[in-house]
């Protein structure tokens, strides 16, 4: 890439990078066009082939640019002394929420990482396939597990969050404006309530008002 990119405004290159994520997030590589890129970023197809070589150096920046960018965001908002499970989940949503604040596609571009088919897309990525899941399990690696009932099967209840987060903020967020306290706030009462169901004396003390 032209190191010229660099040089422009921020709102300039975020608006190029959020076009770009966006198409390839929706799309995947082949299928992803170009001139729906510019279109999205308001820029001159030419403009955008003078900051990268071709689609495929577009697309290899990407990733490293998404990589590097929601791995700073975990690595600088989960505690590494924190070990409760459902404390450690609701540091990822409020990483996760920051994220989409800027960058709405970013996760599901990155996730969508594992599922490329294309040949050339396929050797940009490299190890990179499962680059967001190696971040959340990292994480994962800190929490206590010993505080869930023993029929609790804890990747389960990963998956269940996982599910439950995406189309949360995906619904909230890719698709509107919504102030970033209360998204966190509301998320909060959900991993509350799994909590109270999930750890052993969970329900011990819990106020049903505060999760309702």
């Amino acid at each position: 890439m032209n190191e010229k990119f660099f040089e422009i405004k921020n709102e300039k290159q975020e608006r190029i990078l959020n076009a770009a994520i966006k198409v390839f997030a929706l799309n995947g590589y082949r299928k992803a066009s170009t001139d729906v890129i510019v279109t999205e970023a308001g820029i001159s197809k030419g403009l955008l082939f003078h900051y990268f070589t071709n689609k495929l150096s577009l697309y290899e920046y990407i990733i490293d640019y998404s990589i590097k960018y929601m791995n700073f965001e975990f690595t600088t908002s989960v505690s590494k002394y924190e070990k409760d499970f459902f404390e450690l989940q609701m540091m990822m949503e409020q990483a996760k929420i920051r994220v989409m604040k800027i960058y709405p596609y970013m996760q599901q571009f990155l996730a969508s990482l594992k599922y490329e088919t294309d040949a050339k897309a396929k050797a940009v990525i490299g190890e990179n396939a499962y680059a967001l899941e190696s971040m959340f399990n990292v994480i994962y690696k800190q929490a206590d597990t010993s505080k869930f009932e023993e029929y609790v099967v804890v990747q389960k209840v990963v998956d269940m969050i996982r599910w439950m987060s995406d189309g949360y903020l995906r619904e909230h967020l890719v698709e509107g404006d919504t102030d970033v306290d209360v998204l966190v706030s509301e998320f909060s009462k959900y991993l509350k309530m799994l909590r109270a169901h999930f750890y052993r004396g969970g329900l011990v003390g819990v106020d049903i008002e505060e999760i309702k």
